[in-house]
């Protein structure tokens, strides 16, 4: 990947990304991570290909204690955290609407795509507070205002969820120096969407370039004509925790190639 000179403009700041070891998360640490901050990433398996410039901390936070482990890892070993990437999210409930879903797909799709987040800010944001800076970015979803019911309904709602609680935090703790902002991107390139686009072109008898039309049909079409790249996201988080991006807060940018219809 193509390096730039960010000017060390995040130098000596603690940075955290949830979900840091692959896709979006991976790039957003690594451009962080060319800006000059120290970075800590987390998720419940260590990343594939180590970079012993990011420092890993295993924790499943879905559950409350995975997440207490995190605050008390990061505050012990570096006293503060100046920017937190709530990245973690995910779907993996059964298709067929309503009916197919059980209490368990909405508790566990709720407890990390929505209780993580809050659980981690609940955490960090007194020190945050009582140093009058910080920066909390909410990842979040074009399904929190696009939702697509078929398999994605509790991912849907959590993510809308997410966002109207970024919104209210935002209020609550800009006039005390902590900016929170929420990114919603639409579909990104990954590994595991190159995956499934695999899956479902051997399923349907078809090519992948087949089945990532299909996708976009049904997400209404994409006018970029294409997903995300990692990249493209991580370098928008970039900006946005960055001095550059210093009087904004409160707000939820999308970041999806047009994806959504509406204004």
């Amino acid at each position: 990947m193509e390096q730039f000179n960010f000017n060390n403009e995040l130098s000596g700041k603690i940075a955290l990304v949830t979900g840091g070891t692959k896709g979006a998360g991976k790039a957003i640490a690594e451009r962080l991570l060319q800006a000059g901050a120290t970075v800590i990433i987390t998720a419940r398996n260590a990343p594939e290909q180590e970079n012993s410039q990011l420092h890993f901390i295993a924790a499943d936070l879905s559950t409350a204690e995975g997440a207490n482990k995190v605050i008390r890892e990061v505050l012990s070993t570096h006293s503060k955290l100046d920017i937190l990437v709530n990245n973690l999210g995910g779907s993996s409930t059964p298709a067929g609407g309503f009916a197919a879903l059980t209490d368990e797909d909405w508790e566990s799709t709720l407890q990390a795509n929505l209780l993580a987040p809050i659980r981690l800010d609940r955490g960090f944001l007194p020190q945050m507070i009582e140093r009058k800076t910080g920066v909390i970015i909410h990842i979040a979803s074009i399904q929190g205002i696009l939702p697509l019911y078929d398999s994605t309904l509790p991912y849907a709602a959590s993510k809308a969820g997410l966002i109207n609680y970024s919104k209210s935090l935002s209020n609550e703790v800009t006039p005390k120096g902590v900016r929170v902002l929420t990114v919603s991107p639409g579909w990104i390139n990954t590994t595991a969407s190159e995956a499934w686009l695999g899956e479902i072109a051997r399923n349907a008898n078809s090519t992948v370039e087949e089945a990532q039309q299909g996708v976009m049909d049904a997400l209404g079409g994409i006018p970029f004509g294409r997903p995300a790249e990692p990249q493209e996201v991580a370098e928008f988080v970039g900006f946005l925790v960055s001095p550059k991006a210093k009087y904004l807060t409160g707000t939820n940018f999308v970041i999806d190639g047009g994806t959504v219809p509406t204004i």
